[in-house]
């Protein structure tokens, strides 16, 4: 039986500087995603990459004294390694230089010109090269480019334009029958306002720089950046080269992208789709930014975070766990050293490690490391099954979602009630006493364990490894489907329980 598709996108990466949390944040995100849906029994498809044309790539290169060819080969390796350090399952990676992806922006900007999107016309008005946006003087605030506040340049050449003024209305209608296109809410309701202002043809070629995917049709100009960035997430996919694969993924599930660059995805992508009469994506999900301890995060300031010393310092899980516990996904948010060990030492040793390390010891103690059949059971353990499928259901529905804060918080509802059941039902008394509902107590905790093992495993991959073992299951949890474990069963297939190191051990000091 062929298995359901998923494909995910995160934002191809400028090469020009090195990746921090905020690239860190969205690939994540991608990613616990991806593992969410493999273990929901999906075939997914999750693609990264890097953007490495543009004027910022030619002009950090000849800073720097070498070509951008020489820059793109050195920088995208800090991408790479960075995603296995994270631990990030990314099934393709797709960089701009690459010969495939330039015969589809070629393919698709002459496609696009002979159907009458694209004419030749002259380009004046005012440009950010770090933003590689387009604005008019009543967008500027205060002569400043309105998103990072530098100074445009003013530009005047020879330029194609794509129609995008032709697509208002079939935009409009698109938006307002599809409501969940762009999440969250608030992202949607911008979009909606920005494209009701009407929308201006777009300049999607330059001359006056020679780093990008040169114009089929006149190769005095290059490709402008976001119509050659954003057509990745078809040559990542098989555009051109393998239908089959394309036609099975397409379209795309959900882009993940950072709010700044909403409007290039909502607005202009979704209007280069329909020119091509290929069908936008499903959704994009646009989240927020992280501030350093209050501060926005800049070179300047020197409080730019390094993800490597980040994972060093704390561990590539805890790392992870943190950045979608610590706030709702979408929201922006403030990350601390403080915080950071707050959510260690509470959410993970004292909570979840604390529940890990006493239920494994009492099947070590009571049970000789052998968890049995059930024999009696009441009221009380009833409602334990009961209240666990109802965490689970709750945190599927915020998965689906990307509710990541509010499945974490599912997961730590389950840990409370697993936490008050030991101590009301007290196996250490069940055991004194010769109590057969000692079998029936460890059994739940046990089956509780298993699972939330899985529902913490698209964010903790290594750590939810680390329970199933100590809980003697023999297989790998990224094998593991939610729809067959999120059912208490029993099994005599579990090796010896033993005593284990602490999962989640605590940061001092």
């Amino acid at each position: 039986m062929n298995k359901k598709k998923y494909y995910i996108t995160t934002p191809i990466y400028y090469i020009n500087d090195v990746p921090h949390i905020g690239h860190a944040y969205t690939t994540i995100a991608a990613d616990i995603m991806a593992r969410y849906k493999r273990i929901c029994d999906y075939e997914v498809f999750f693609l990264t990459g890097t953007d490495e044309h543009g004027q910022k790539v030619e002009q950090a290169a000849s800073k720097q004294g070498i070509t951008p060819r020489e820059l793109a080969d050195r920088m995208v390796y800090g991408f790479i390694d960075l995603w296995k350090k994270l631990n990030i399952s990314n099934t393709g990676f797709i960089r701009t230089t690459e010969e495939r992806h330039r015969k589809v922006v070629q393919y698709i900007f002459k496609k696009v010109f002979e159907k009458g999107d694209i004419y030749l016309g002259e380009y004046e008005d005012w440009y950010c090269i770090p933003c590689e946006s387009y604005f008019t003087e009543f967008q500027l605030k205060d002569g400043k480019c309105p998103d990072c506040l530098r100074t445009p340049d003013r530009l005047k050449e020879e330029s194609y334009f794509f129609r995008l003024s032709d697509y208002t209305e079939r935009l409009l209608e698109y938006l307002e029958s599809h409501k969940d296109f762009i999440m969250p809410e608030i992202r949607y309701n911008e979009v909606t306002s920005f494209v009701r202002g009407g929308l201006r043809d777009l300049s999607v070629s330059r001359t006056s720089f020679q780093w990008g995917i040169k114009v089929p049709m006149n190769e005095r100009h290059v490709v402008y950046v976001w119509f050659d960035a954003l057509t990745n997430y078809l040559t990542g996919i098989g555009y051109l080269e393998d239908d089959e694969h394309f036609q099975s993924f397409w379209p795309c599930d959900v882009h993940l992208i950072g709010k700044d660059i909403l409007r290039f995805h909502a607005v202009y992508w979704p209007c280069f789709l329909m020119s091509m009469d290929i069908e936008p994506p499903r959704h994009i999900f646009a989240h927020g930014w992280w501030t350093i301890e209050g501060q926005k995060m800049s070179k300047s300031l020197g409080n730019v975070v390094d993800p490597h010393e980040i994972v060093e310092t704390y561990g590539v899980d805890e790392f992870r766990f943190f950045l979608f516990r610590e706030v709702p996904f979408g929201l922006d948010g403030d990350f601390s050293k403080n915080a950071i060990v707050g959510r260690i030492n509470g959410d993970l040793a004292n909570d979840f490690g604390n529940l890990v390390s006493r239920t494994v010891t009492m099947v070590n103690k009571f049970l000789k490391g052998k968890i049995e059949r059930p024999k009696k059971k009441n009221g009380i353990d009833e409602n334990f099954e009961i209240e666990t499928k109802k965490y689970v259901d709750e945190y599927k529905k915020s998965m689906d979602a990307f509710g990541f804060y509010k499945a974490l918080q599912s997961c730590f509802d389950m840990i409370s009630i697993m936490n008050r059941y030991i101590d009301s039902e007290a196996p250490w008394r069940l055991h004194r006493d010769g109590d057969e509902r000692l079998s029936t107590v460890m059994y739940n905790l046990w089956n509780g364990l298993r699972i939330l093992a899985v529902l913490f495993y698209p964010f903790m991959p290594e750590k939810s490894q680390k329970i199933w073992d100590a809980i003697g299951i023999k297989s790998s949890v990224d094998k593991a489907s939610l729809e067959d474990e999120e059912n208490f069963y029993y099994t005599e297939e579990i090796s010896e329980i033993t005593k284990i190191a602490p999962i989640f051990p605590r940061i001092e000091g």
